[in-house]
């Protein structure tokens, strides 16, 4: 199911986010040992009075008065503020009169400007989660890419994603799993992710549950909450979701081969932008 920020402005006035059949609770918004790290929103006391900046947040707000904004700054059209908030990007004018929603591209540059503002956004959301929390697959010696990828037990891309681990190891990709129960926090297959990143063997109990093999089902501080509410914050659509650790959207599925030949674009692309 694709997500989306802003439903039907004109008839609910409000804003929000869905992923697959998964609804943000409360309890998402925190990890279950301790609290989440602060969301980097815009933060009121820095946005001046009188500004665009100002007048669009205020306009926001009162659309959706709960609404949590990431990021406000000026877009590449005149007139016009980027806004990043609940996992996507929109477009206020400075007047506040005007709002739309979708991908903005540069035609003679060929990028989507809305995915860079997204992927900014990533980087800064994976600051957050420490890798010492993901279940990680690395290839033998010095890994050549490395990828964070947005899990589910249940769902049939991840799981064939998963099956070939090997694979992507064998190419030189790391694979840094987190959690997104997409059938919600307080699920079935939320308490089977819980039961994984509880498990002594991560990556066994991982690789169980994804071929439905028995696991031990226990609770312990974890931060299943924190990874499925920085999976809303970071646009997903649907599991798996692939990142770059510069937070490009490589997609939701690719076969290793596909997988390894897109990090190696974006590395001549990275160099090559260095270089120039």
């Amino acid at each position: 199911m694709k997500r989306f920020v802003l439903a039907t402005l004109i008839s609910a006035m409000s804003l929000g986010a869905c992923a697959q059949s998964a609804t943000p609770t409360a309890a998402a918004s925190a990890r279950v040992d301790a609290p989440a790290p602060p969301v980097a929103t815009v933060a009121e006391a820095k946005v001046i009075a009188g500004t665009p900046e100002a007048h669009v947040r205020d306009v926001l707000k009162q659309l959706s008065p709960g609404i949590a904004i990431d990021r406000i700054g000026p877009a590449q059209i005149p007139g016009f503020r980027e806004v990043v908030a609940g996992g996507q990007v929109v477009y206020v004018s400075d007047d506040g009169k005007y709002l739309f929603q979708g991908g903005l591209l540069d035609i003679g540059k060929r990028k989507d400007l809305s995915e860079a503002a997204m992927a900014k956004l990533r980087v800064d959301v994976l600051k957050t989660l420490p890798v010492s929390d993901r279940i990680v697959f690395a290839p033998a010696g010095k890994p050549k890419h490395t990828v964070v990828v947005l899990t589910d037990i249940e769902c049939g891309y991840c799981r064939k994603f998963h099956s070939d681990i090997a694979e992507y190891t064998k190419r030189g990709i790391e694979v840094e799993y987190m959690a997104f129960p997409r059938a919600g926090i307080g699920s079935n297959d939320y308490r089977k992710m819980v039961a994984v990143w509880c498990a002594d063997d991560r990556r066994k109990a991982l690789t169980d549950a994804k071929n439905d093999r028995p696991i031990a089902m226990k609770s312990c501080p974890n931060p299943v909450n924190m990874q499925y509410a920085a999976g809303l914050r970071m646009g997903l659509e649907g599991t798996p979701m692939l990142l770059s650790t510069d937070g490009q959207f490589l997609g939701g599925y690719l076969p290793p081969d596909a997988l390894l030949q897109r990090l190696e674009k974006i590395d001549a692309e990275r160099t090559a932008g260095k270089g120039s």
